[in-house]
């Protein structure tokens, strides 16, 4: 029962013996061959079925997360509280003491949220994710992400709600996301020191915000003069605080487009014309050189602004303009139509789109309860170009789209374009989230790729770890490899089943739908 939470790459007792500075022991630090756990991870003894979105927003069960400290800690905040057997969400959080849909209403007359244009957020270090989880209601979909730290279980808790989340952190490696990813980018107190190491961080956040994206920033140091005593700091402390982000903003080309209340928003320019032009008389930080701006799996940050693509005039939109939101999701992403992705065409994009509706459509008969709501977090472990999660739309589930690491194509860049949100990932190591976060997994030709790179064990115990209790598991591969999965997976006490291809028994390729039984760990454990 000790490892019922256990994030093997984010281990806060393995994480001790890295480099505090930075906080570079809080990335992800992998066990090595021989740490690797052989074993299934237990539920909590009474775990249960989380509630259905949208009943989750404001409630899960105590017994799935039994952690009182965060409510005792965070109670002046509002952020969660217990109620018999449930914890209540009210919404709260540092920054919005009236909640979040009224935070997010005081925005919304600043910057225009409900128009489709904003689409993507990114929240860095998200609390339990209430910014992100009254977003949804307006159609815009938040990567929220807060380190595995002293609030033991903010990410769970966030992932418990069927709102997305990851762990991570900002410290001296890039997130993984690809540049240009995210219409508006979302910190309230986070702690993030923004203005540190040369501006590195908001270096990072300008590198995966799109052209014309948002950046917002709410508590310490907006505002100081109004609540410096209770963030127990000196005015000229904070003042020389917000004066470097001032001044590292303005490196960067962005435009300050309002300070009010308890908010200040930031706008990155549409290109980098009026930027390369500045160099002569900014000259830090330089526009990096020759790097591929997308690449972000284990890659370190560095201190230069990541380039636009180049436009013809100052009009034009860097990259290529995106339609409004939901049009957005099936027509034919700028990366594809630019011709930046060899052999992807405006036609492959539209077949693809067809094929996922079709399978989804035959995934509807196949799997119980998609369409009531049995599923909510979703994961679709090799993406492409997210024509499943697009597939999915009109059912209450969001996707967390992978794109394996070390894939031939990187089309994360399309889903994003998409209005779909998504990681790299290299699925020889454990994803960046605690166990039982997600109800639906979705693995189609993962296995061919991996099986000669890391055991496949390892994989489906990753499967075994992420996935709830009784969540589903659908894979897509060739007898050969479905038949080895479902060697391993009896022995996982997962119930599956070897299904024909939606177009028939003569197609080399099958689909098997495993099903993770309910089991929990005991209660109390005889000391070993």
């Amino acid at each position: 029962m000790s490892y019922s939470e256990y994030t093997p790459c984010q281990d806060p007792v393995r994480a001790r013996k890295f480099d505090r500075n930075m906080l570079k022991y809080r990335e992800r630090h992998c066990p090595t061959k021989d740490e690797l756990l052989l074993c299934l991870i237990p539920a909590p003894p009474k775990y249960k079925n989380p509630f259905k979105w949208p009943q989750s927003r404001e409630y899960a069960w105590y017994d799935n997360i039994p952690h009182k400290e965060l409510s005792i800690e965070k109670a002046v905040q509002n952020w969660i509280q217990v109620e018999g057997d449930r914890f209540r969400f009210p919404g709260g959080g540092t920054m919005f003491p009236r909640g979040a849909d009224a935070y997010i209403d005081d925005i919304n007359e600043l910057i225009p949220l409900t128009g489709g244009t904003i689409r993507t957020a990114i929240d860095t270090g998200c609390g339990v994710a209430s910014w992100g989880a009254y977003l949804l209601k307006r159609d815009i979909l938040a990567m929220s992400f807060a380190p595995r730290d002293t609030h033991e279980a903010q990410v769970q808790f966030a992932l418990e709600r069927g709102v997305p989340a990851m762990i991570g952190v900002l410290a001296s490696q890039r997130m993984p996301y690809p540049a240009r990813a995210f219409d508006m980018a979302h910190c309230s107190r986070c702690l993030i020191p923004w203005n540190a190491y040369d501006g590195l961080f908001l270096l990072e956040v300008d590198r995966v915000l799109r052209p014309g994206g948002y950046w917002i920033l709410s508590g310490p140091p907006i505002r100081w003069k109004k609540y410096w005593r209770g963030w127990e700091r000196t005015q000229e402390d904070l003042k020389q605080e917000q004066d470097a982000i001032e001044d590292v903003a303005t490196r960067l080309c962005w435009k300050k487009v309002i300070e009010k209340g308890d908010l200040a928003i930031w706008q990155k320019p549409i290109n980098h014309i009026r930027c390369v032009e500045s160099r002569k008389l900014i000259k830090t930080p330089h526009i990096c050189k020759s790097d591929n701006p997308d690449t972000a799996w284990y890659r370190d940050m560095e201190t230069c602004i990541t380039p636009l693509p180049d436009v013809r005039d100052s009009e034009e939109v860097a990259g290529g303009a995106l339609e409004k939101w939901p049009k957005r999701a099936f027509s034919v992403p700028p990366r594809i139509s630019s011709g930046s992705l060899p052999g992807i065409t405006a036609q492959n994009f539209q077949e693809d789109n067809e094929l996922w509706k079709d399978r989804v459509g035959h995934y509807k008969q196949i799997i119980n309860g998609l369409h009531q709501g049995r599923y909510r977090n979703v994961m679709d472990m090799n993406a492409y170009l997210g024509g499943f999660a697009a597939a999915l739309l009109k059912y209450h589930v969001w996707v967390m789209n992978v794109l394996p690491a070390n894939s031939n194509q990187d089309t994360l860049g399309v889903i994003y374009e998409r209005g779909f949100i998504g990681t790299y990932h290299d699925w020889c190591e454990a994803f960046s989230t605690y166990p039982r976060t997600y109800d639906l997994i979705h693995a189609s030709n993962v296995f061919s790729i991996y099986q000669d790179r890391c055991d496949i064990t390892h994989i489906l115990l990753e499967i075994d770890r992420i996935l709830r209790p009784e969540g589903t598991a659908i894979f897509r591969d060739t007898v050969e490899v479905l038949v080895k999965i479902q060697s391993i997976t009896d022995g996982m006490r997962w119930n599956s089943q070897i299904m024909d291809h939606e177009s028939g028994p003569f197609n080399p390729e099958k689909i098997l739908v495993a099903v993770k039984s309910y089991w929990t760990g005991e209660a109390n454990p005889k000391p070993h």
